[in-house]
């Protein structure tokens, strides 16, 4: 079987401020669409939410958990953490390398527990470029941050 594809973005309104985040999952042809949003939060809480939820929304579908996912993400952030950084974070029991405790730490432990039961390959996309998928996501974080403020 195919590929899913995945799109994710995430943003705020002031950092902190109102957020919202969004994906797209394609899987047989058809693109989901999932966003959602909060009153205080940060930019990068926003974009770990929306792969979370791409990720969960996949492997809720059975059928869906043995299927290889490629994640586009214009998160530099998301991207390095859950395929560099993470490793050390919970050698070091999760201290960054200044020996700080690791930033949204909740939101990472989940995102690996998914990375880990499913077949995921990260892409770095450059947002705000024209990538299709990419603009919807962000047009879907503007919709829910404007519901919020």
């Amino acid at each position: 079987m195919e590929k899913i594809i995945v799109y994710t973005d995430g943003g705020c309104w002031g950092n902190p401020g109102v957020g919202g985040w969004a994906c797209v999952v394609i899987a047989e042809g058809e693109a989901r669409e999932l966003s959602g949003g909060e009153k205080l939060t940060t930019n990068n809480r926003m974009e770990l939410t929306a792969a979370i939820s791409a990720l969960t929304a996949i492997y809720n579908t059975e059928r869906f958990r043995n299927i290889p996912v490629l994640v586009n993400i214009d998160s530099q952030y998301v991207k390095n953490g859950i395929t560099s950084w993470i490793h050390n974070w919970k050698k070091n029991g999760w201290k960054t390398a200044a020996k700080k405790p690791v930033l949204n730490q909740e939101l990472w432990q989940k995102l690996d527990a998914l990375n880990a039961s499913l077949n995921v390959e990260w892409n770095w996309v450059k947002g705000h470029a024209g990538v299709e998928y990419n603009e919807r996501c962000d047009q879907l974080c503007q919709m829910e941050m404007s519901k919020l403020k």
